[in-house]
């Protein structure tokens, strides 16, 4: 029976009596498939008296590991201390995580002292999410010394989530803003700004916490001519010292896109193989230790007739260990610059009129697999499509914001963000490359009688305007 059917069935008055005749909700329980306890036990909501405490203890012996666990949750809500032994069993010798999980949440959720001990034994459990169940219960309790030192114990736990847990509740760590500027705001002088300059040097300019959200694609290593390095070890270092960069300007608690494939270079005989570098996957480790979070993973999808065929010969001799499926896909990588605020913490950092302003109204892609059509341009050989940056600036900025591409080719980031009634801010070191974005954010046609001429500056221009006092 499906939830709307038994939405029908059991309704809240029924549960409502059940609850509060125990003889009833057991007799009733007995008779029902495991779907249905399930969902009766999810909807008991709460339990202010013992009269339910004898049935749901009646199906802590029962197959379902979920049945199990959620009895015990609602146990949990009577808070009754005589149930401390109950809760001890199970979350001691229980063969399903998710039941000693849910154990050891209703012991902490008793908040009585006499539950402390059994807490401290559970710190040392091999399950990280049991540790941190009683870590909870055991916060309750901090202004008790033995509970603080035990606690300072998992300081060097090998989790990190525990650690991190720790370090913010025991020694008071914190990610804290640096910069004396309002979230919403930004320097002025670089408002719809383009430097023409290597993105190494520019950067360096730029104070600390200055942009809201950048969104990138980073050369390719040794796929254009604009890229060329001496090895895949210079590439990576290259990336990790301006993303260091990228992560000290972007506020607290921001995001960071990056648009990056693996990229294949290609063999110099048929006597030699080519070589695949997994581009994505050697920069995220490099990301996550420079202080990015890791957020979200999405997938390009872009049309099989718009890239390279490398299934031509396996098409003809199908032999194992030959294939080769052409490549349709990019990874958008999202990151978030840690802190211990959460996402709500950003957004009450605007005003009402803002974030009423910055929502989006209407329709959206609600996986991770995004499907545009690539764009093709004369100057640029790999240029992001409109509708890709319009995805990402809507999501991940408000209006007002101070958008970053450090690698900006073509320009088509600053083009969306000033159709979206945001700011950008680009670099880019290729000269042949700055006409080009002249001629992308020419097309924002007369938006730029509302907001300013955007300014093209280089090194020197940019350095001297950091300097002009407003």
């Amino acid at each position: 029976m499906n939830r709307a059917i038994l939405s029908k069935h059991i309704n809240g008055e029924l549960i409502g009596k059940l609850k509060n005749d125990p003889k009833a909700f057991s007799s009733f329980l007995q008779n029902q498939n495991d779907g249905t306890i399930i969902y009766v036990l999810e909807k008991l909501g709460r339990l202010e008296n013992g009269y339910s405490k004898e049935p749901l203890q009646n199906l802590l012996n029962h197959s379902n590991e979920n049945i199990r666990a959620l009895s015990i949750k609602n146990l949990a809500k009577i808070e009754d201390i005589i149930l401390l032994p109950t809760f001890i069993k199970y979350a001691s010798t229980d063969e399903s995580t998710i039941v000693r999980r849910e154990a050891v949440s209703a012991i902490g959720r008793l908040r009585n002292e006499k539950a402390i001990p059994t807490l401290i034994n559970f710190l040392k459990d091999k399950d990280p999410k049991v540790v941190m169940q009683a870590i909870r219960g055991l916060l309750v309790f901090s202004y008790n010394s033995n509970v603080k030192n035990e606690l300072k114990k998992l300081l060097n736990h090998p989790n990190e989530l525990i650690r991190e847990v720790i370090n913010k509740e025991v020694n008071g760590v914190q990610y804290q803003s640096k910069s004396q500027q309002k979230h919403d705001e930004f320097p002025e002088f670089l408002k719809n700004t383009v430097v023409y300059g290597d993105v190494q040097e520019i950067i360096k300019y730029v104070p600390d916490e200055s942009v809201h959200l950048t969104f990138t694609s980073p050369p390719y290593y040794n796929a254009r001519d604009y890229s060329i390095y001496q090895s895949y070890d210079e590439y990576l270092n290259f990336l990790e010292r301006v993303f260091k960069e990228v992560h000290r300007i972007t506020k607290e608690g921001r995001f960071f896109v990056l648009n990056t494939s693996p990229i294949i270079i290609p063999r110099i005989s048929r006597q030699h193989a080519s070589k695949r570098y997994p581009i994505p996957y050697d920069i995220h480790p490099l990301l996550i230790k420079m202080g990015w979070e890791f957020i979200d993973d999405i997938v390009w999808v872009k049309p099989e007739a718009s890239v390279k065929n490398r299934n031509a010969g396996f098409l003809q001799h199908r032999k194992p260990l030959a294939y080769k499926p052409n490549a349709v896909t990019e990874m958008l990588m999202v990151y978030r610059k840690k802190t211990d605020k959460l996402i709500d913490w950003n957004i009450r950092q605007y005003s009402w009129d803002k974030v009423k302003k910055s929502k989006v109204l209407e329709e959206y892609e609600t996986t991770n697999v995004w499907r545009i059509d690539p764009t093709f341009d004369k100057v640029h050989t790999a240029v992001f499509p409109l509708e890709l940056c319009n995805r990402v600036i809507k999501f991940y900025s408000f209006v007002g914001d101070l958008i970053f591409d450090p690698f900006a080719g073509s320009g088509t980031l600053g083009r969306a963000a000033l159709n979206l009634n945001r700011n950008f801010f680009l670099t880019e070191k290729e000269g042949k490359y700055i006409n080009r974005i002249k001629e992308e954010l020419n097309k924002c046609g007369n938006l730029f009688n509302q907001v300013g001429q955007p300014k093209f500056v280089n090194l020197q221009e940019f350095i001297a305007l950091t300097k002009v006092k407003i």
